[in-house]
C-alpha cells in the first residue's frame, strides 16, 4: 500500500524518469539502475561499448534535476590533480590559492576509469566515501546530492588498467549496458534527424536530497538485513554456508559496506 507521503515521491520520481526518457531511448534497466543508486546515495560502475547513451543519461538527469555535470575523460597521463584539485602559488600576492577539480559537482562521469592508472582512480576514494576532498591539510565538501558514475569499455583491454579492489568496494553496483534493439535504434535514428527535445527542470537539487531523506524512512525487516549480511559473508566463508566449490572463484570477500549497500 502507498502511503500519503510516498505518493508525491513516487510521482515526483516519475517525472524525472519521463524527463530523462524524452532523450534517452530505451535502456530501461540502466536507468532503473540509475535512479536507484541516485535515492540510495550510491555510486555505479557502467560497462558497456560506447555509443549507448551513458553520458547522455547523466547528463539529461542533470539537467532534469537543475544540477552540476561535469564528466572527465580518463587518460594514461591524468594526474590526481586533475580531478580532486589543486594549489597554485600567485606570484604577484606571494600567497596559495586552491583551484578545485571537475569532481565538486552533483554527477560526476567518469568516462572509461579504467585507462587511468591506479594512482589516479585512487584519488576517487576519498570523494566516493566521504564527500569531501582534503587539499593541502584543508577539507572541501563536494555538493549534496552527490554520485560518481564510471564507464568501462568492455572490447579494449590495449592501454586500460584493472580498477584496484578499494576503487570497486566504493560501487554499489555494476550495470551491464547492451545494445538497443532494432526498434529502439529505428527511434534513436528518427530522433537524430529532428531538433534535439528541450530538457525540462522538473525538480530541484533540494527536492532531490529530500527524496533521499526519504528512501531513509523505509522500514526494512530484520529478515532481509539478516539476509544481506549473509549474502555478503558467503562470499567471505563460502564452506560455511554450503558453497566450498565456488571458493576458488574468490579472491577476496565483500566488505560491509555491500551489506549496507
Amino acid at each position: 500500500m502507498t502511503s500519503s507521503t510516498d505518493a508525491p515521491t513516487a510521482e515526483l520520481m516519475e517525472r524525472i524518469l519521463f524527463e530523462v526518457k524524452r532523450v534517452v531511448v530505451g535502456q530501461d534497466r540502466f536507468l532503473e539502475r540509475v535512479m536507484v543508486a541516485v535515492l540510495a546515495q550510491g555510486h555505479l560502475l557502467v560497462e558497456g561499448v560506447p555509443g549507448l547513451a551513458k553520458t547522455l543519461t547523466v547528463k539529461t538527469l542533470a539537467h532534469a534535476v537543475k544540477g552540476s555535470f561535469k564528466r572527465i575523460q580518463f587518460t594514461p597521463d591524468l594526474v590526481p590533480s586533475d580531478l580532486v584539485g589543486t594549489r597554485i602559488y600567485n606570484q604577484k600576492t606571494g600567497d596559495f590559492s586552491t583551484a578545485l577539480g571537475p569532481v565538486f559537482a552533483n554527477l560526476l562521469l567518469a568516462d572509461e576509469i579504467n585507462r587511468a592508472p591506479a594512482k589516479v582512480q585512487s584519488a576517487l576514494l576519498e570523494v566516493m566515501q566521504e564527500r569531501q576532498v582534503t587539499i593541502a591539510g584543508e577539507t572541501h565538501p563536494v555538493p549534496n546530492p552527490f554520485l560518481v558514475m564510471a564507464t568501462q569499455n568492455p572490447i579494449e583491454t590495449e592501454g586500460t588498467y584493472p580498477l584496484p579492489e578499494a576503487q570497486v568496494d566504493r560501487f554499489m553496483m555494476k550495470v551491464l549496458v547492451d545494445y538497443p534493439s532494432d526498434d529502439e535504434e529505428f527511434v534513436i535514428v528518427d530522433r537524430a534527424l529532428n531538433p534535439p527535445a528541450a530538457i525540462q527542470a522538473v525538480a530541484s537539487t533540494e527536492q532531490l536530497a529530500a527524496l533521499q531523506a526519504s528512501c531513509r524512512t523505509v522500514y526494512v525487516d530484520p529478515s532481509l538485513i539478516q539476509y544481506a549480511v549473509k549474502l555478503v559473508s558467503a562470499t567471505r566463508h563460502p564452506a560455511n554456508h554450503g558453497l566450498a566449490e565456488t571458493a576458488r572463484f574468490i579472491t577476496f570477500g565483500a566488505s560491509p559496506v555491500p551489506a549496507l549497500a
